[in-house]
């Protein structure tokens, strides 16, 4: 099973919303994964076990050996479509 982490400021709201709304979304396309919502201080002890990181706050570009997607769209659903295909292709592999 795959896992994609979600970090914002504080581990709590905001990552807990995306990492629901992209596990119920992930689940209606027929992909099994595990969505972990954590604060964006701990991403560097996570961020070695997951297989995607979606972003809320802002981070470096830096290449984190991960595909990283933006978590905003699942806040606002503007470019939800973009940024959910861009989930589904890394989950397929």
């Amino acid at each position: 099973m795959k896992k994609i982490i979600v970090a914002c400021g504080s581990g709590v709201a905001t990552s807990q919303t995306v990492a629901s709304k992209v596990k119920d979304l992930c689940e209606k396309k027929g992909l099994r994964v595990q969505v972990e919502a954590i604060n964006i201080r701990n991403l560097e002890a996570h961020i070695k076990n997951c297989d995607m990181y979606i972003s809320i706050t802002p981070y470096e570009k830096k290449d984190y050996g991960v595909p990283v997607v933006s978590g905003i769209p699942f806040l606002t659903g503007v470019g939800l479509d973009v940024a959910m295909k861009q989930i589904e292709e890394v989950l397929r592999k």
